[in-house]
């Protein structure tokens, strides 16, 4: 018996689990040349899945109702007629959230669980990882003593990139909405400097006094007044990401 998780009604504020049905579906699942039968293993729930429970338009299509939820998925390959792929491989890939599933290996990607847990596959070394260590590299190009400004910096991205940044040798300052967060950020992920915007009045005068010497590079997550802050702060040939 194989089951999916699909989206049985668009939520109304924060989903709940009256908006999904979980279903049990008994249709036999035959592979044919050229494809792969595939168990899922670790599931990536993301806040842009929200989004896509609407339908309202936005960069990618909404998920339809009635149909299965599809996100990052990490999955083994039970049985393969597909010459990329054989039987024990693990993959990533964009997939439907159903226990087993038909794939013709499109899209997805071989990985080795040997280099790290498969669930990392989801997180730091999948599009988490690359999205923070090639934004930061490859636009933010940080060099080693300047000061590097992140916001959502306790979110998936955010945290990543300002760790980054201080193997880098960056004085790294992140934004939070808490001090739980920002604790966090100063204890255990190791930013030298932590801003709550929900409790400081003045963010460009906190920014400033995190940064005398102005900003650097600044990895923008949440646009809005907390950018109009940094801008205010920002370095002449300063990196924006």
């Amino acid at each position: 018996m194989n089951k999916s998780i699909n989206l049985k009604q668009r939520p109304v504020g924060t989903p709940t689990l009256s908006d999904f049905e979980f279903k049990e579906l008994d249709n036999e699942l035959k592979v044919s040349d050229g494809e792969l039968l595939l168990e899922a293993k670790y599931i990536s729930v993301d806040p842009y899945l929200r989004g896509r429970m609407s339908d309202a338009k936005s960069y990618v299509p909404p998920f339809v109702v009635g149909e299965p939820i599809s996100s990052g998925i990490v999955a083994e390959v039970l049985e393969s007629k597909n010459g990329n792929f054989q039987k024990g491989d693990f993959v990533s890939g964009l997939l439907q959230w159903k226990e087993k599933q038909i794939s013709t290996g499109e899209g997805l990607q071989k990985i080795d669980k040997s280099k790290a847990p498969l669930s990392a596959f989801l997180g730091i070394v999948g599009m988490t990882g690359l999205t923070a260590y090639l934004g930061l590299h490859e636009i933010g190009k940080p060099k080693k003593g300047e000061t590097l400004v992140v916001s959502g910096a306790a979110g998936a991205v955010g945290s990543v990139v300002g760790q980054i940044g201080k193997i880098l040798g960056l004085n790294v300052i992140g934004i939070a909405g808490t001090d739980e967060k920002i604790d966090m950020l100063k204890s255990e992920f190791g930013f030298d400097h932590g801003i709550n915007y929900k409790t400081t009045k003045d963010m460009k005068a906190a920014i400033k006094e995190a940064a005398p010497n102005g900003v650097d590079v600044y990895f923008d997550n949440v646009g809005g007044p907390i950018s109009d802050a940094v801008l205010f702060n920002i370095n002449q040939f300063a990196r924006i990401i």
